[in-house]
């Protein structure tokens, strides 16, 4: 049997990508989106790039039950990668409510899940804007964290101190924190 790999917002940019990349490298592969920047399209344009069709549920990761929902369904879901987030910076500046419910949540909701399903791995989708303003450019990864010029910018903060709070804890999960700008390109077919 494949490893079974959970991607939430995965018919978004990056996560879609992932998902092809996934696929080629032989995983099954668990699509978790509610569609609120992407199309269902996409799961059409993976089977066609990849010859593999990703299971896909719509469902929306601040919905604890529907999510729950999913590992039942999927059993044997090895590792998370989260790209499920809202993530327009001024956006986040007119509605921060949606922005802190949307982002937290999702990932307190899979967080909870984790340990009750046996699933150890998580990749977290953060951002370069956690280091705030920067001294210098390029930012390397020992630059300091400064004050978060957005509430995005704030919600990936949040969420890396709440996995590095549960790594500390003890609890049974291996986390790697992605941190970048914006990312760019296209996959070849395109």
């Amino acid at each position: 049997m494949k490893d079974r790999i959970l991607v939430t917002g995965g018919t978004g940019y990056i996560g879609s990508h992932t998902v092809v990349e996934l696929q080629n490298a032989g995983y099954d592969v668990v699509i978790v989106d509610n569609l609120s920047n992407s199309s269902a399209d996409v799961v059409d344009h993976i089977e066609q790039i990849t010859g593999i069709r990703p299971a896909f549920e719509e469902k929306d990761c601040r919905d604890f039950a529907a999510l729950e929902d999913v590992f039942k369904r999927y059993e044997g879901i090895k590792a998370i990668i989260h790209f499920a987030a809202s993530k327009a910076v001024g956006e986040s500046v007119q509605k921060p409510l949606l922005y802190y419910r949307n982002n937290v949540v999702s990932l307190l909701n899979l967080l909870e899940l984790m340990p009750k399903y046996n699933v150890r791995g998580f990749v977290f989708s953060s951002s370069c804007t956690v280091y705030g303003q920067p001294d210098k450019l390029p930012v390397s990864e020992d630059a300091p964290f400064k004050k978060a010029e957005s509430p995005y910018g704030n919600t990936k903060k949040i969420n890396e101190d709440i996995l590095r709070d549960t790594v500390h804890s003890g609890a049974p999960v291996d986390v790697i924190l992605l941190r970048y700008f914006n990312p760019i390109g296209s996959h070849p077919t395109s």
